[in-house]
């Protein structure tokens, strides 16, 4: 098949959504099929690395739901995208979040094919989708197939306009992300335990609970380290914290390339990810179990999907730097749960390998074929 995957982001800015949709274009093309990336990009000239990716625009940045998104707004969409879809006749366009102004709205305005979109957020509410439902469900209406990454995903999109969703998680590359790839001696061989956190620099990631649980355990406790990949517009703030407070250890190592992010998580003993909400999946959670590291988490919705409590992590209130503290501090003290619970995540990542995932895409996109060949007998 021809597929072009749409992303409304900027794919100079990592993020899941991103990182989904590259990963996905490397599998789709593994089994062979013609691929186009479509987003925009801040960055000029660059392909980002990904064979038959298109610039579409550059972005601007747009508040919601804790975090900063960079969405495509151009004058230019209308006449780019038409031309584009005129001269490559796609058999399925598949959008991530496909009702974002700007990008997936335009494409799926002209695409006459199948659609299929994914829908990747979860939050507690979202006034454009309440107060654009008018406006919106024209689109959502020449959807053939959609997907939610998760039941909280899935439940939230759903407040807003009902239909037929397959829930299809995202998904790990596990020749990636593995357990025996070669240690980090820079981490540390000292024999203490080392504490990962990977995620933006930004409020909903939680990362100031961290913090001061990780200082709680170290006035008790003087065998491990903190160590932070990521980078944001509080980044500064947390460093000169952590300077303030004089806690020691804690090493922040900012954006790091993707070919030592794997070998970061493989120097680790233990991951955290204490976000406050807004997080329909947590791809960063099966990224740590496919590396065999046993996970702390917050008990939001869209994380508890994913670990079980007691077996292949432990999950804490969020908001929490008590509870943090107390669940850091068990696996600290006993490497032999460490290795219990890495061994049953390990496990567990495996259901959520691309090659597993690309199958159940690839079912409904055949499924959104079939109702965009014959539109009369399907509507929704």
């Amino acid at each position: 098949m021809k597929v072009c995957l749409v992303s409304p982001y900027d794919f100079i800015h990592p993020g899941g959504v991103t990182e989904h949709v590259r990963h996905l274009a490397d599998e789709l093309r593994r089994r062979g099929h013609d691929v186009t990336v479509l987003a925009p990009s801040s960055r000029v000239p660059d392909d980002h690395g990904i064979p038959g990716f298109v610039r579409i625009g550059r972005s601007v940045p747009v508040r919601g739901n804790g975090s900063v998104a960079r969405i495509a707004l151009s004058f230019h969409l209308v006449r780019r995208v038409r031309a584009l879809l005129d001269r490559e006749d796609f058999d399925v366009v598949h959008y991530h979040e496909p009702l974002v102004p700007g990008l997936p709205i335009t494409t799926l305005r002209f695409h006459r094919g199948a659609n299929v979109g994914t829908f990747h957020a979860m939050a507690r509410r979202n006034l454009g989708y309440y107060y654009g439902r008018p406006f919106l469900g024209r689109y959502f209406r020449r959807l053939h197939g959609l997907i939610a990454v998760s039941e909280p995903a899935r439940d939230f999109i759903s407040r807003y306009f009902e239909g037929d969703y397959t829930i299809v998680p995202n998904g790990i590359d596990g020749a990636r992300f593995r357990p025996d790839l070669p240690r980090l001696p820079e981490l540390g061989d000292d024999g203490k335990t080392t504490i990962l956190f990977v995620g933006r620099m930004e409020q909903r990631k939680g990362l100031p609970v961290l913090l001061q649980a990780y200082a709680q355990l170290r006035q008790r406790r003087d065998d491990c380290r903190l160590v932070i990949v990521g980078d944001g517009p509080m980044r500064w703030a947390y460093e000169r914290q952590c300077e303030a407070t004089g806690v020691p250890d804690v090493r922040f190592l900012g954006h790091v390339s993707a070919d030592i992010l794997p070998r970061i998580y493989a120097s680790s003993d233990i991951f955290c990810s204490p976000a406050n909400g807004g997080e329909s999946f947590g791809i960063v959670l099966l990224e740590a179990m496919a590396s065999g590291v046993p996970v702390v988490a917050s008990a939001i919705p869209g994380f508890s999907h994913v670990v079980e409590a007691g077996g292949d992590g432990l999950l804490v209130p969020p908001g929490k730097p008590d509870g943090f503290a107390r669940a850091l501090e068990s696996l600290v003290a006993d490497p032999g749960l460490r290795r219990s619970m890495g061994g049953l995540g390990l496990e567990k990542s495996r259901r959520y390998d691309w090659r597993v995932v690309g199958d159940r895409i690839l079912d409904v996109y055949a499924q959104a074929r079939e109702r965009a060949r014959d539109p009369i007998i399907w509507s929704r």
